[in-house]
């Protein structure tokens, strides 16, 4: 054909145009190499991310509650701990915001302790029978107990003043035997309800975060309170855990001569309820939380604030060689610090609906089983201080697994880690982030790319995630993943992905209008969307010499979980 000939000029054009597009496609597209040896086994899979907690512990009983925490037992054989405040403050057990109540103690005209159990067991009796055990935060003070009670409810919401929570309910006891008694007859009261089997699981701690105006007594009073609960804690059933301080990040202003400080009394301090040396303490735990921002108009995370408040953590625990062997749980482990608080007054929590927080949680779980090998503790859990808020509106902007008992996209990645069993294999990715390049600079100047992979018996998971701390940087990454040192000459590959349009209930409802009163089929469709969605079925491919050869793109912000079984 002539190349003179319109048809032929046409088509020339729309080959350049094309080759353009083409270009332009893999410009934006990053290539990643991930080599992973069966062989090379790098410690046993700890299920850290089975640990969930809220404030508002009257949710626990509610519809929207309820049906989550079915899901959460349902993540994988692992238990499941859910950890709550307020299980002991003063109240008509209706939850608000950041609020909740138990009425457990009251007193009668002579000052006698009146005990009432109702409330408290039914929120424990919720997690019992879905197998789910207790993180008993031992908290707040009861108004009847508080030696500075008025005002007592507060009633926070978006926008009003953070400080207003603290009020009559985080004042030290006026009697401290009086408290020690009311901690004894609830353990007593549990091991008869539930069974001492049942109880010794659970996990008991001394407060929330005391070394802030969560606490409004001195450090002393805490260590105080400590040694009067973990006693009595121990006296109704010796076999309890019991742990602390749940104080805030190490990283925080003085938080770290806080946690020291404790630790310190639980070694060799006079104990001030039995007069002996030292203090009770089955596992250590505090928090972690990242700090997220709007930078040129957009969310900017910050994963490095949040894992040198862990490193900061771990540091502490090994200069005590007398402790260095106890557990160790991050009691909240979240990218910021407020569940409660919505994007409407808080704009740099807009990244929690979509996909940001999926990718963020991927890869901040895998930081902490490398951050743990690294200073060779027992991490035995990291609690992700996200649950629903019930009876609010639909995507509102808070940090939580699910709304209006529709799952968000980050609930997709604990199933994903649930799927996942057996020993973590080292990951051999020569373009991917150090665990001391994200602790110094978080992820900013590149795309971060990785894999946390696991093997079982005939089968091995890997994770992959494709993560960048900007909103609005959401490189494609080509991903080329050799499997080594397989026993069979063909394998089954199956997988499952969290991106903007798979396992996404909050696309799916933006693309129906995003409505605040959806019909009974909407909700069923958004219920829907928002399961793990598998888009990889059984694929049989052959290995070479033992070797599989495997590659994909994974979208900016994805999470990627592939089962390669023989």
């Amino acid at each position: 054909m002539p190349k003179n000939n319109p048809g032929f000029q046409a088509k020339k054009v729309l080959l350049i145009f094309f080759l353009f597009l083409t270009h332009a496609v893999f410009a934006q597209t990053d290539t990643v190499h991930i080599s992973i040896d069966t062989k090379n086994v790098a410690g046993h899979y700890n299920p850290i991310w089975s640990y969930f907690g809220y404030d508002e512990a009257n949710f626990t009983t509610m519809k929207d509650g309820k049906k989550l925490l079915t899901e959460l037992s349902q993540l994988s054989n692992a238990p499941v701990y859910v950890r709550t405040h307020n299980l002991l403050t003063s109240g008509d057990g209706k939850a608000a915001l950041k609020w909740s109540s138990t009425n457990v103690y009251t007193e009668d005209e002579n000052g006698n302790p009146v005990y009432y159990w109702k409330i408290v067991d039914s929120i424990f009796d919720v997690f019992v029978k879905r197998g789910i055990r207790p993180i008993a935060e031992i908290g707040f003070m009861p108004e009847a107990l508080s030696t500075n009670p008025h005002p007592y409810r507060h009633h926070w919401k978006p926008g009003v003043p953070y400080d207003s929570i603290y009020t009559g309910w985080a004042y030290p006891p006026k009697d401290y035997n009086k408290w020690a008694e009311l901690i004894y007859q609830w353990v007593k009261h549990c091991v008869k309800r539930f069974g001492e089997t049942e109880v010794k699981k659970w996990y008991w701690e001394v407060w929330n975060e005391p070394n802030i105006s969560y606490w409004k007594g001195t450090m002393q009073e805490y260590f105080k309170l400590y040694d009067y609960t973990a006693d009595a804690v121990k006296r109704a059933l010796p076999s309890a855990r019991i742990g602390g301080p749940t104080s805030t990040g190490p990283g925080w202003n003085k938080a770290a001569d806080f946690l020291k400080a404790f630790l310190q009394h639980c070694v060799d301090d006079k104990n001030y309820a039995t007069g002996k040396t030292g203090s009770p303490l089955d596992y250590i735990t505090f928090h972690a939380k990242g700090n997220p921002k709007v930078v040129n108009n957009q969310v900017q995370m910050n994963m490095s604030a949040q894992l040198k408040d862990v490193e900061k953590g771990f540091e502490i625990i090994n200069e005590f060689p007398s402790l260095k062997h106890l557990p160790v749980m991050i009691g909240e482990f979240d990218p910021e610090g407020c569940a409660a608080c919505s994007v409407d007054y808080s704009p740099e929590n807009a990244y929690r609906n979509g996909t940001m927080y999926s990718s963020y949680t991927a890869a901040a779980f895998a930081q902490l089983y490398k951050m743990a090998m690294k200073y060779h503790i027992n991490l035995i859990g990291a609690v992700s201080w996200s649950f629903e808020f019930e009876n609010q509106r639909w995507f509102g902007g808070f940090r939580d697994l699910s709304t209006n008992g529709v799952d968000k996209p980050v609930l997709n990645v604990f199933r994903m880690f649930g799927k996942m069993k057996g020993d973590m294999l080292a990951v051999d990715n020569p373009d991917g982030l150090s665990l001391q390049a994200i602790v110094d600079s978080s992820v900013r100047h590149q795309s971060y790319v990785d894999a946390l992979a696991t093997i079982d018996a005939d089968t091995m998971y890997v994770m992959l995630w494709n993560y960048h701390d900007d909103e609005q940087t959401k490189t494609e990454a080509w991903i080329n993943v050799d499997l080594k040192n397989i026993n069979a000459k063909q394998v089954s590959v199956s997988g499952y992905v969290v991106d903007k349009n798979h396992s996404n209930a909050y696309t799916k409802w933006q693309q129906i209008g995003s409505p605040q009163q959806p019909s009974k089929q909407q909700i069923i469709d958004l219920q829907n969307a928002g399961q793990l969605m598998q888009n990889i079925t059984g694929e049989k491919l052959k290995t070479i010499n033992g070797n599989l050869h495997y590659h994909f793109t994974l979208a900016g912000q994805g999470v990627s979980l592939l089962k390669v079984s023989w």
